[in-house]
């Protein structure tokens, strides 16, 4: 767990390995992976229209989303507001429904408010588009270098591994994150 300063509050990153969209798929290679990936470096904030935020808090949102890995999801106690101990951003998942299910947890168990948190931004590559092979900012980072082998993630936990096959992988990405129940192999060389 990662934290960071949000204004005067400080906001709990949950920053795990990294999650795909391809679970279950079969894997693919290194070089059709490389393609389907965006660059490891930017991040874009969409904030949610259904949130009612001031204009100053949405700016805010969007700088401090700016700053985390992709993909990721920042979740508010609407009864509490943005300034809060609840709000929570989770960061560096393979895809943002994972990371909008850790947010909320994690805010929901935060809140002293009545309502349940909301999801009031996701996290993504910047120029994001749907793509058959989503990870996090990590993984695409070790994919970008990745001569020869086997990489399997936890799609839960944005966990990760590498290895020369499939077991050994799928090893690594056990290891990473206790909170792992399942790691999938996505590619393999």
């Amino acid at each position: 767990m990662k934290t960071i300063m949000f204004g005067a509050v400080t906001v709990a990153a949950v920053v795990a390995g990294m999650g795909a969209v391809m679970a279950g798929a079969a894997p693919i290679d290194g070089k059709a992976a490389k393609a389907l990936l965006f660059a490891p470096v930017k991040a874009e904030v969409a904030v949610s229209p259904t949130v009612d935020l001031p204009k100053d808090q949405a700016t805010a949102l969007e700088m401090v989303g700016a700053q985390q890995l992709y993909y990721g999801a920042i979740a508010i106690s609407p009864d509490e507001g943005l300034m809060s101990e609840a709000t929570v951003a989770a960061a560096n998942y393979h895809d943002t429904d994972a990371a909008s299910a850790v947010a909320l947890a994690e805010c929901n168990a935060k809140k002293t408010g009545k309502s349940d948190c909301v999801v009031a931004a996701l996290i993504r590559p910047e120029g994001w588009e749907a793509r058959d092979l989503q990870l996090s900012s990590d993984a695409t980072a070790a994919v970008k270098t990745l001569k020869g082998g086997t990489l399997a993630i936890s799609a839960e936990t944005g966990a990760w591994g590498v290895g020369a096959d499939e077991a050994s992988a799928v090893a690594d990405c056990m290891a990473k994150n206790d909170k792992t129940k399942a790691c999938i192999v996505v590619i393999a060389q």
